[in-house]
């Protein structure tokens, strides 16, 4: 078989990059729901592959001997530890693993900006340069940055705020800085140095940016570093005239910055006070609980009001995925339903630690999709709720965020738990959520505190519920 001319080798790339980036377009919109997430990762994965294809078929590429071997060496390296992860990783662990996953592609990204400024001479066209600046700028400080909230998440440093006098003027300073050098590069070509101390810079960036961030909003900063990421893909497909590049990147570019400002909504919040509000750093103006007390509840009587309940809403938080007890909200689900009760989920968009957190835990448990509603779809259904079943949430449904101005919460969306009939929550203690504030909902004469692990709770609730 004759090697295929020049312009023929050219349209069969166009063509399958063009195929690719629609089949990527496809599967991101299909992660936008639920029923359709696997078929649109198919996508994406059939979309990854014309995308290799594509590239293979590049006529720089004079040999393909090396190249088979880098390959079947990544690939077996990339099973070795990829296959592991993706299965044993628990859910709890996801948000973080997240992270991680986002500083290795940032880290691919440095790293070719590097190579290809090198073999450009040191000296690249200023069209080139700003391209290449932009995309080691955004990919240094990406993977500091994630690994900082790796770092955070896996509680190898402390979630709280560490804030230090002019931090955010230091923050502002050393991003000028690194535009400066850029630009000053731009005009005076051949400075390899100055190259090298805008990536240092920029590295500096991605730590001292992710410090005084609060555990409350890291899903938000994982976003956000996600979008710096695919900017950085983008300006790497300027640099090196790759079109499937420049499109795929600005799609997860523009995907994480609408994903972080739909969560800063969600959390009734800005940018700016999202990246310099040090959010949870203290909380000495909160009011407290003083002279309230709370309402406990045996499993057997919160088994008795679930069997005789009509509808119950369950409101899933962060504690449900640390029990890993998931499995155990579906036996439950099963036996109210087998009672003739009915039962719905209601996820907040920032309940858990990552966007999709709840949906994805509950998933793994076969819970079905169209049981699963978001916050504006399930809050006018509470009025008619005859339990609203709270595991291991808390700020998400703290009425201080619609009563108390001086709450740091006070405006944010929440589900009405505090609406339905009887509310039953379950908890290891009286500990606070991630804005380190009281919860009021706890006090509520409706409520009643069911203490204990969430699955071994809800363990002693499925063997009651299965002898009623």
């Amino acid at each position: 078989m004759t090697e295929p001319s020049s312009a023929v080798r050219e349209v069969l790339i166009q063509v399958a990059y063009l195929a690719s980036s629609v089949l990527f377009i496809l599967g991101l919109r299909g992660l936008s729901d639920p029923a359709k997430a696997r078929n649109g990762m198919r996508q994406a994965m059939v979309a990854m592959l014309l995308a290799v294809i594509g590239t293979l078929l590049h006529h720089e590429i004079v040999r393909f001997d090396f190249l088979l071997v880098g390959l079947t060496i990544g690939s077996i390296v990339g099973v070795v530890i990829g296959l592991p992860l993706g299965i044993d990783v628990p859910m709890t662990a996801m948000p973080q693993f997240v992270a991680i996953s986002h500083m290795f592609g940032a880290v691919a990204a440095t790293l070719v900006g590097i190579d290809e400024y090198r073999a450009l001479g040191n000296a690249p066209a200023a069209p080139i340069m700003a391209a290449l600046g932009f995309e080691v700028i955004l990919g240094a400080l990406t993977v500091t940055g994630s690994f900082m909230a790796f770092a955070k998440l896996q509680e190898l440093i402390r979630g709280k705020p560490i804030t230090f006098p002019g931090q955010n003027y230091a923050n502002v300073g050393l991003f000028l800085l690194s535009i400066g050098l850029l630009i000053y590069q731009i005009i005076v070509p051949g400075q390899p140095m100055l190259f090298y101390g805008m990536v240092g810079v920029a590295t500096l960036i991605g730590v001292l940016m992710v410090l005084p961030i609060g555990g409350a909003d890291m899903p938000v900063v994982v976003s956000l570093l996600n979008a710096y990421a695919g900017l950085a893909a983008s300006a790497m497909g300027f640099a090196l005239n790759n079109n499937l590049l420049i499109v795929v990147g600005a799609l997860d570019g523009a995907s994480g910055f609408l994903l972080s400002v739909l969560m800063c909504k969600a959390m009734n919040r800005s940018f700016g006070n999202v990246l310099f509000g040090a959010f949870g750093a203290t909380t000495t103006s909160v009011k407290t609980a003083e002279g309230l007390s709370v309402r406990e509840v045996s499993a057997e009587d919160a088994a008795v009001r679930l069997a005789y309940a009509q509808n119950v809403i369950v409101i899933p938080g962060y504690g449900l995925a640390v029990a890993r007890a998931q499995h155990l909200i579906r036996e439950m689900a099963d036996l109210i339903e087998k009672k003739g009760g009915q039962v719905k989920y209601a996820i907040h968009p920032v309940a858990g630690r990552m966007p999709g957190h709840m949906n994805v835990l509950l998933a793994e448990a076969e819970v079905p999709y169209d049981r699963m509603f978001d916050m504006d779809e399930i809050n006018s259904e509470f009025d008619r709720a005859d339990v609203a079943l709270v595991i291991g949430a808390n700020d998400v449904v703290n009425p201080a965020a619609r009563s108390d101005p001086s709450s740091p919460i006070y405006g944010m969306p929440i589900l009405n738990a505090d609406h339905a009939k009887s509310i039953i929550v379950m908890k290891r203690g009286m500990g606070t959520g991630f804005a380190g504030i009281e919860n009021e909902l706890f006090y509520n004469p409706k409520t009643s505190m069911l203490f204990g692990d969430a699955k071994a709770s809800l363990a002693k609730l499925v063997a009651e519920l299965k002898t009623l």
